[in-house]
């Protein structure tokens, strides 16, 4: 029996002596290593935890071509990109913000609105919210407008 138990305990050695080799090897290639040259750079910190807030269905008229009879109208909704601590303060200022939303779209017409992009419509709307808030002097509460849903009809 003394037998079996050294070969039990000679296989455990090898099969760990193999594990500890194969890690060994995962660890030196699953990064490069930098060069004594080189200065270590320390980990990037991660980017803040934001929370969005939506607004949602700004619907803003828009004219007809020339003088056409038929209505049409564009469906936005937005959402905000804020801090945590500004969150309740978006919440507090949604009024507003669908009020500058709607005066920023509200002179497109039918065919300048289907032309846009959703990139070109959220830089519109950062531009607006940007200009809106500075006339008052105050920051506004989020980061960066989004576009959640576009509708044109």
């Amino acid at each position: 029996m003394s037998k079996i138990k050294l070969m039990l305990a000679l296989a455990l050695a090898v099969l760990l002596a193999a594990g500890s080799a194969g890690g060994a090897v995962w660890w030196s290639m699953r990064a490069p290593q930098a060069s004594a040259s080189e200065p270590v750079e320390p980990p990037a910190k991660p980017g803040p935890d934001y929370k969005y807030v939506t607004l949602d269905k700004v619907l803003v008229m828009l004219r007809g071509r020339g003088g056409e009879a038929m209505a049409h109208y564009m469906a936005v909704d937005v959402v905000f990109k804020t801090l945590p601590e500004q969150e309740k303060r978006t919440k507090e200022h949604l009024a507003l913000l669908r009020t500058i939303a709607v005066k920023a779209l509200a002179g497109y017409n039918i065919d300048s609105a289907s032309a846009l992009t959703i990139e070109q419509i959220a830089d519109e709307l950062n531009r607006a919210y940007r200009e809106g808030y500075g006339a008052e002097h105050r920051e506004p509460p989020f980061a960066e407008a989004l576009i959640g849903k576009l509708i044109i009809e």
